[in-house]
C-alpha cells in the first residue's frame, strides 16, 4: 500500500470494515451509497476501484457482497490478531485436553494436533502460552 487513501475513501473503508464485522459479509454498493451519503452507485464504484488499486480492498470474486478489507499495516495486522482472554483460555484448554489424551493413549494423530495447536498459539502472538506448551511438548519426546 504505497499510496494513501483520500478522506472519502478512508470513510468508505471504515464503513466496509465495520459492516463486515457486524454482518459477516460485505455491504452492497447501494448500502454504501446510503450510509455514506453518495449521490450515485457509480461514485461508490469509483472509490471502491480506487481502494482496490491501492490495495486497501479486495473482491474475492465477481459476486455481490464479496468485498474484503486488506490488512497490511503492522499495527492493523496486530490488532486483527488480538485474541480475547476467553478464546485464549479455550485454545489452551483444547491443548491441555490433547495432552491428556496423548498421555492416556499416545498416537501420531494426537501428537500432530498438538503441534498444530501449539503453532497456532505462536501465530496468534500468545507467546507465554506457546512457550509453556512447547516445553511440555518437548518433554513428551
Amino acid at each position: 500500500m504505497a499510496e494513501r487513501s483520500t478522506k472519502r475513501q478512508k470513510e468508505l473503508l471504515e464503513y466496509v470494515d465495520s459492516f463486515i464485522q457486524e454482518h459477516g459479509y460485505g455491504p452492497s454498493y447501494r448500502e454504501i451509497m446510503n450510509a455514506i451519503g453518495y449521490k450515485s452507485v457509480s461514485t461508490v464504484a469509483i472509490h471502491i476501484d480506487g481502494l482496490i488499486q491501492k490495495g486497501f480492498l479486495r473482491k474475492t470474486d465477481n459476486s455481490a457482497r464479496s468485498l474484503e478489507v486488506v490488512t497490511t499495516s503492522p499495527t492493523t495486522a496486530a490488532q486483527s490478531k488480538t485474541v480475547s482472554p476467553a478464546k485464549e483460555k479455550w485454545l489452551v484448554d483444547a491443548i491441555n485436553d490433547r495432552f491428556s489424551l496423548y498421555a492416556s493413549s499416545p498416537n501420531q494423530m494426537t501428537l500432530d494436533e498438538l503441534y498444530v495447536l501449539i503453532g497456532t498459539l505462536k501465530i496468534l502472538g500468545l507467546d507465554g502460552a506457546h512457550e509453556a506448551s512447547k516445553a511440555k511438548l518437548v518433554k513428551l519426546r
